[in-house]
């Protein structure tokens, strides 16, 4: 396994990635979350000299590392902004052979106590990918609803006791700002019910839900990744390859349902008495990819990766 040179971080299912992509020494790829580029490097390593590769990320941080490693090489060009706008950046207009997403928080990110993304390390409470951007996570608890909060909690951290927990949330503040990290940890564990503690899960911590899910939203990850999904296929050329790592099993189904649409015809009309022709726009390439044992004995976060290929189909020749 790859390991980056700056910060000992291990880009998550490396040897698939790069298999998936299938690169050519000629072709011109984009690492849609840089990171701390393991994955890039990677990619960049395997091109020629006509080779290009271009590389997006939202954190100012991750545009700083690539800036100072690669931003020398004539085949890379840099551009900080979220993947959702990939098809907007004029250096893609030519059209890509390879796309990758590797979604979620970065280990960088959870690992700087600073950027208020993990429960286990106290600071601000921010969790913003883009910290030039947007409401921080201390902002939107200070005004939101105890409604809003509960749906956040419960659409996208599925966490049961989202209600009990908004409540909690809504009353604290009235006191005592949520400012910091551990306070929010300390107020979720303080709310749940002791059984919230024991059954499945037991032993993860009972903040991990409400953190995902919040971070989620004050990012807008799932929006995102549709608006992403839809520009990565715009850009593509035909055989073209598109990868994408998930963590979640919302942003998974997101990235399941967008290949079978387009690879898959839609269910046959029995009304209608003639049947349409369907031309897939993208081919699924294998199913669910998960990391090996010996991954996921190195690197824990790889336990939940799943990783899913698709391809662009290459023009028909006319008969």
């Amino acid at each position: 396994m790859e390991r980056s040179a700056t910060s000992g971080h291990l880009p998550v299912m490396y040897r698939q990635v790069l298999e998936g992509l299938r690169v050519r020494g000629d072709g011109a790829y984009l690492d849609g979350t840089f990171g701390r580029g393991g994955h890039a490097r990677g990619v960049l390593d395997q091109l020629g000299a006509g080779g290009r590769l271009l590389v997006m990320d939202k954190d100012p941080e991750a545009i700083a590392v690539a800036e100072r490693e690669f931003g020398a090489d004539p085949r890379v060009s840099i551009f900080r902004g979220s993947f959702a706008d990939l098809a907007r950046w004029d250096a893609t207009a030519s059209g890509l052979d390879g796309i990758l997403f590797d979604l979620g928080v970065s280990s960088p990110q959870l690992d700087v106590a600073e950027r208020g993304f993990s429960f286990g390390r106290d600071g601000p409470l921010d969790m913003r990918m883009d910290p030039d951007a947007g409401q921080s996570a201390a902002e939107w608890l200070a005004q939101a609803e105890e409604r809003e909060i509960a749906d956040v909690l419960w659409t996208y951290g599925e966490e049961r006791q989202s209600r009990r927990i908004a409540r909690a949330i809504v009353a604290r503040r009235d006191e005592d700002p949520l400012v910091r990290t551990a306070q929010l940890a300390e107020l979720i564990a303080s709310a749940l019910p002791r059984t919230a503690h024991t059954g499945p899960g037991k032993g993860r911590h009972p903040a991990t839900r409400s953190f995902q899910a919040i971070r989620i939203f004050i990012n807008r990850e799932l929006a995102d990744l549709e608006a992403g999904l839809d520009a990565a296929l715009e850009r593509l050329r035909p055989g073209g390859r598109l990868a994408v790592i998930s963590f979640h099993s919302l942003e998974d189904r997101i990235v399941k349902q967008f290949i079978n649409r387009h690879a898959k015809a839609p269910p046959a009309n029995r009304r209608m008495p003639v049947e349409i022709a369907f031309t897939p726009d993208l081919l699924a390439i294998g199913g669910a990819q998960k990391a090996d044992d010996a991954e996921t004995a190195a690197n824990p976060r790889a336990r939940s990766a799943v990783l899913r290929v698709a391809e662009k189909p290459a023009l028909q020749e006319a008969a």
